[in-house]
């Protein structure tokens, strides 16, 4: 029996804000436990927290297991989130040396999964199908000194038929408010000046918990009365469970960041359908109109998938005249590609990988016209900016807009952690230049 201690960890993270939050509350158990941060290379424990969205994701960690098998090392070697719900205990099949697989609902076993592991010798794997709110939020172990993310309801009853989340992440269940306005006040109280709502729809929040009488924009009240609370900002939403209170929270919270995550994912209406989106284009179009009339600042953000089975070109020209009229000020722009489990496996790829990328580069650069025309019409103009750390080229402070834009200035870096305004004067690629406005 290999005889093995754990002082070190490494881990790498794939995938969205949600697993980069677990990995900060795993690594909150771990340094509880004694654990310090070291190289892969040199780390006795190796933890990849996984993601099965895209399927170039899942082939980059496949391809990394496969290499630490060859390495003959005696590191403890695991995989967390969504890629340990998809494959399970096939994954032990495939790569013998891995030492345990922990779900995205286990996350809270992890000290006594690594207690089976180094006591028995034998491969471990926790892969329950339903969250339980169990989890020690308080013990997650931050890098940024600003930004902090929160989770605030974990999983999703959509159900897209290209999307994996409701498998490997179960059904939606939230946190109760209490102990989210706790979490943000201690955020505050250490420091934190802007805070992110996580949750694979917030906008779900409190719907599965109708004796709290909480729901997602009820939240956003609570949370805005935080003394010191500069920013909050909240991601991913669900057009279909976008309101019209959430709208009027959005504008009339001072703390409330005017950055609306509404991912039109299509803009075939039969297209939508067939992803069951439960909306159609000109319903999608209606609430995009009436939130811009009610928050007329507000800055939109999308999720957009080219080649679904069956889309036409035609189809295609549909959802490239819906990026073109709405405007979006960020967009995530992906090829489709199958995903084990979902029911549009089932379905025919049949969009050639050549025509895929044509429209998607079609796509991205309408996508850097209209970014360009947005950084050109700020020129003159005065924005708030968050000031977060110092730039890159150390003569610069860099921090973001309240719409999501990056920013660098000449500024003291003792105004780190400050918002200041900020006059745009110039831009380089993506960055918007300016100098602080006293």
């Amino acid at each position: 029996m290999k005889k093995r201690n754990l002082s070190t960890y490494h881990f790498r993270t794939y995938g969205c804000q949600m697993n980069e939050l677990d990995t900060e509350i795993m690594v909150g158990i771990l340094k509880q436990r004694g654990l310090e941060e070291s190289s892969e290379e040199d780390a006795d424990l190796l933890i990849f927290n996984t993601c099965s969205i895209r399927d170039l994701a899942e082939r980059k960690v496949m391809g990394k297991l496969g290499q630490l098998g060859r390495r003959q090392k005696n590191q403890v070697i695991g995989v967390t989130g969504c890629m340990a719900m998809a494959k399970k205990s096939s994954l032990f099949r495939k790569f013998p040396h891995l030492d345990f697989v922990l779900g995205t609902n286990n996350i809270s076993n992890l000290d006594a999964v690594l207690d089976e592991v180094l006591t028995t010798n034998t491969q471990v794997f926790r892969t329950e199908d339903r969250f339980e709110e169990n989890l020690d939020y308080f013990i997650a172990h931050r890098k940024d000194p600003i930004k902090a993310h929160v989770s605030i309801i974990r999983g999703c009853d959509k159900f897209c038929t290209y999307c994996v989340v409701p498998y490997t992440r179960g059904q939606e269940v939230s946190r109760s408010p209490d102990s989210i306005v706790e979490e943000c006040q201690k955020l505050v109280d250490a420091g934190y000046k802007e805070i992110t709502l996580l949750g694979q729809n917030v906008n779900s929040y409190g719907k599965d918990q109708k004796e709290w009488n909480c729901l997602f924009h009820d939240l956003l009240y609570r949370l805005d009365k935080i003394p010191g609370l500069l920013r909050i900002r909240f991601m991913t939403s669900h057009p279909v469970d976008i309101t019209k209170e959430l709208m009027y929270a959005i504008r009339d919270l001072p703390s409330s960041c005017n950055l609306v995550h509404f991912p039109v994912q299509a803009g075939s209406s039969r297209i939508l359908k067939k992803m069951h989106r439960i909306y159609t284009k000109e319903e999608y179009l209606e609430k995009v109109a009436l939130l811009k009339e009610i928050v007329p600042n507000v800055a939109l953000g999308t999720d957009i998938i080219v080649g679904f089975p069956t889309e036409t070109r035609e189809e295609f020209e549909e959802t490239y005249k819906v990026f073109e009229d709405v405007g979006y000020d960020v967009a995530f722009l992906y090829t489709y590609s199958p995903r084990k489990g979902t029911p549009a496996m089932r379905w025919k790829d049949d969009v050639s990988p050549e025509e895929k990328d044509f429209r998607l580069k079609k796509l991205m650069d309408l996508y850097a016209t209209i970014a360009a025309e947005k950084r050109s019409h700020m020129l003159g103009a005065s924005v708030q900016v968050l000031l977060e750390r110092e730039n890159k080229d150390q003569k610069h402070l860099y921090g973001r807009t309240r719409c999501w834009k990056k920013v660098i200035c000449e500024a003291d870096p003792s105004q780190i952690g400050q918002e200041v305004s900020v006059k745009i004067t110039g831009f380089h690629h993506q960055t918007l230049i300016g100098e602080v406005v006293s």
